[in-house]
């Protein structure tokens, strides 16, 4: 019985039976009644909600505004079963029903055609897959049919809409080379909705790239942009001139990381959008098995400025939304100014510089796995004092065992003497010899040689990425005696003091908000998060300070010498006195950037950096 079946389960039913190489390559996850709510609400339905109790005592004003949501028309460009249509008309219908009850309208009538004004052919939709298409079009037909039963039953006469003369636009074709007035003039148009397709940039085939490069041309390096980033684009030029507003689920990945300057650059700048809501990160959820893994946000823009702004923050991405009223949002959902940090290459302040650590590329031949790592040495004595313990940012935060051979220093004459280390050795040269990089071709010319030889006598090493769960990134010193893999971060000359700026709450706060993610997990980058940070104008006493702090942090790490960093920074293990060491480090960092406790909050935290950041790059 579909009368008690919503048409939108026809997305997930879709979703189900799709082969999972071609769901990821059209991107194509569709989108649950609850995350609908959650967009259409803040985008219109509450606004709407809150106009009919205003006059739905005046039979007048009650009437215009009747008609009203008669001609309101919407367009999603991505609407794959039409989810999103199927609802936004269903919730029209239940307002339009309040409407008709406040009217007078409860007795019975002969022709319910005469009061029903809201109709399916205020919705559009662009769909590139034949089949979605036409379901959304039956969806569009069964929910109408559904709302037309409910009528009747509410006001006393039978109705249905026989035959299927009204229909929704679908049209399907692909909505990056649509133009977009073909499908719906832009002055006739109120709102553009959707989820376009989840779609990494690493991921695009070459018809999606080029998608992405009709859109936006030379304007930015659109192989960092993810596929979705097209649609906010197409979005921002067609409603130039107009009054209609946007709001699309996204991946968060659009307001991390290097994407916040090549998307919202442009859209800021050269179309001077505006964010009128969102909702901040949290985890993607729909009634499809073979459902995303992904975790999203929603922004609603346009062209004009509303105050105040809608930001819904959530404390867990699985829990429920905290709303909060707002008078700036801008492209990293902070309520701050539209500050975009960008990428450069070296630090914007007088720091010492970040490097990535040693990349090998040696077809794994010049690493010692760490059960291998006996039989080599007992085989092999003499290479002993040329394996280094070798640490990616796994082994690093989890304190696992591995090697490499590290020849730098390793004179011929040695060299020839292992013949077991000559075997590897022969097999990095054949391996970079027949490679298709011309880089690796020209480093087989020196096959006993990571690609990079860096190998400070101490430094401060700082993992690429690390799980949300963590409060801190694990960051901590190594020394010659380690090689660090190319998922680490180095600083030669990282003193406590930096790495007491560094493990602070403050510089958390910054890297969460600036830097990517993957998945959820945190995605450090020397160019964003750290070439970028204000640090602070501290004093030598308060650099005096926070030195002590910081080896207070060390020493209460070293009184667990059995504990990896993973052991002590695990929220459930983390050890008092390492939790105390911190909160102390904290409260000197906080002092020296002249923070006081109500400017605690992570948000405050981070747009205060990002106003210091502004005057910094303005010198």
């Amino acid at each position: 019985d579909w009368n008690k079946i919503s048409p939108a389960i026809f997305g997930a039913m879709f979703q189900g039976v799709m082969d999972k190489g071609a769901r990821r390559e059209l991107g194509a996850h569709y989108t649950s009644e609850e995350n609908i709510l959650k967009l259409i609400n803040p985008l219109f339905m509450d606004e709407l909600w809150r106009e009919y109790d205003r006059v739905k005592t005046d039979p007048v004003q009650l009437g215009r505004f009747h008609d009203k949501i008669s001609r309101l028309k919407f367009l999603d460009p991505a609407c794959g079963c039409g989810n999103f249509l199927i609802i936004t008309y269903r919730e029209l219908r239940r307002l339009e029903f309040e409407i008709l009850k406040m009217s007078g309208s409860r007795q019975r009538v002969l022709d319910l055609s005469m009061l029903l004004k809201v109709s399916v052919e205020q919705f559009y939709g662009i769909e590139r897959e034949d089949f979605p298409c036409q379901t959304a079009q039956v969806g569009m037909w069964l929910m109408d049919h559904q709302m037309n039963i409910q009528a009747s039953e509410q006001f006393g006469s039978y109705y249905v809409r026989l035959p299927l003369e009204k229909t929704a636009m679908i049209v399907h074709g692909n909505a990056l080379t649509l133009d977009w007035e073909s499908v719906v003039p832009k002055d006739e148009l109120s709102y553009i909705l959707g989820t376009p397709p989840f779609k990494g940039f690493k991921y695009a085939t070459q018809e999606q790239k080029d998608d992405m490069h009709l859109v936006f041309g030379e304007i930015c390096k659109t192989a960092l942009l993810d596929y979705v980033s097209a649609w906010y684009k197409k979005a921002a030029e067609y409603i130039q001139g107009t009054i209609v507003q946007v709001a699309f689920v996204s991946t968060n990945s659009i307001v991390q990381g290097t994407q916040v300057g090549q998307l919202w650059g442009i859209l800021i700048e050269r179309y001077c959008v505006h964010i009128n809501f969102a909702h901040r990160t949290f985890k993607w959820s729909n009634e499809a098995k073979g459902k995303a893994a992904v975790h999203c946000v929603i922004i609603g823009f346009s062209l004009f400025n509303q105050r105040p702004k809608l930001l819904i923050d959530y404390e867990d991405v699985s829990g429920a939304g905290i709303p909060a009223h707002v008078e700036k949002i801008n492209p990293y959902l902070l309520n701050a100014e539209n500050i975009v940090v960008t990428g450069r290459v070296k630090p914007l302040c007088d720091v010492p510089e970040i490097i990535m650590g040693n990349q090998a590329m040696d077809g794994g031949n010049l690493i010692i796995e760490a059960v291998d790592y006996e039989d080599i040495v007992k085989r092999e004595p003499l290479a002993t004092k040329y394996i280094k313990k070798y640490m990616m940012g796994r082994e690093f935060i989890n304190n696992g065992p591995r090697y490499c051979l590290w020849l730098k220093d390793c004179p011929p004459s040695e060299l020839r003497q292992m013949p077991l280390v000559l075997e590897r050795v022969d097999r990095v040269r054949k391996m970079r010899a027949n490679s298709n990089d011309p880089g690796a071709r020209r480093l087989s010319e020196t096959p006993t040689l990571f690609r990079e030889s860096r190998n400070p006598n101490k430094f401060v090493a700082i993992p690429i990425t690390s799980t949300e769960t963590r409060r801190y990134i694990p960051i901590g010193y190594l020394d010659e005696n380690t090689i660090a893999g190319n998922t680490l971060f180095i600083i030669a000359d990282g003193t406590l003091f930096h790495f007491g700026i560094l493990t602070s709450n403050v510089h958390m706060a910054w890297m969460r908000v600036v830097g990517a993610r993957l998945k959820s997990d945190y995605r450090y980058s020397k160019d964003i998060v750290y070439n970028n940070f204000p640090w602070p104008d501290a004093t030598d006493e308060q650099k005096a300070a926070i030195e002590s702090a910081a080896q207070n942090v060390l020493n209460a790490r070293a009184q667990f010498p059995d504990s990896s960093l993973a052991d002590l920074y695990d929220p459930l293990t983390m050890p008092p006195e390492l939790l105390k060491a911190h909160r102390e480090l904290d409260r000197l960092v906080m002092r020296a950037y002249g923070f006081s406790v109500k400017d605690s909050a992570e948000a405050s935290i981070v747009a205060t950096l990002m106003e210091r950041y502004r005057g910094l790059t303005l010198r």
